[in-house]
């Protein structure tokens, strides 16, 4: 059976450094056994992915948005690892929550999640399956169309 930074190795992933935060917040921080992500932007080397990264999503943007919703879970997951100190000492993905910056009328937030959610799949395995919530917002910070956050449960404590 893999571990975990096995299997982010196997499968190819490379995890970004953890972006700079644009406010006075941590990107992830340990509360006992748990560590709660702040919400992480599609940010590739500082700026937002291009396309898909930025503005509101429509139908016709899904498939971008599906993409930088992957991005912003790997910042998630590169925040968690840091405070983990190693993906091998995460035992459950608890929660994933993504907010999709949605034009009016789109309503496939869930369907952009899954960007999200399947990343995680892949790294975590068994470990990754998570509840999530998939909301739909007028808009985000920097004008982001996704942003994600993660509670995790850590064997290191």
């Amino acid at each position: 059976m893999l571990t975990n930074e096995e299997r982010l190795i196997k499968a190819g992933i490379v995890l970004p450094e953890i972006p700079m935060p644009a406010g006075l917040y941590q990107p992830a921080i340990r509360a006992g056994g748990m560590i709660y992500t702040s919400g992480q932007l599609p940010l590739v080397n500082g700026e937002l992915l291009n396309p898909g990264g930025r503005g509101c999503v429509t139908n016709e943007r899904e498939h971008e948005a599906i993409n930088a919703a992957r991005v912003a879970a790997l910042n998630a997951v590169a925040a968690v690892r840091v405070v983990a100190g190693s993906l091998d000492n995460i035992s459950q993905i608890v929660k994933l929550t993504v907010y999709v910056s949605s034009a009016d009328g789109f309503t496939n937030q869930h369907k952009v999640a899954n960007g999200a959610s399947e990343i995680i799949g892949e790294i975590f395995g068994e470990e990754g399956r998570h509840v999530r919530s998939a909301v739909g917002v007028k808009s985000l910070p920097l004008n982001a169309s996704i942003e994600v956050d993660l509670l995790v449960i850590s064997m290191d404590f």
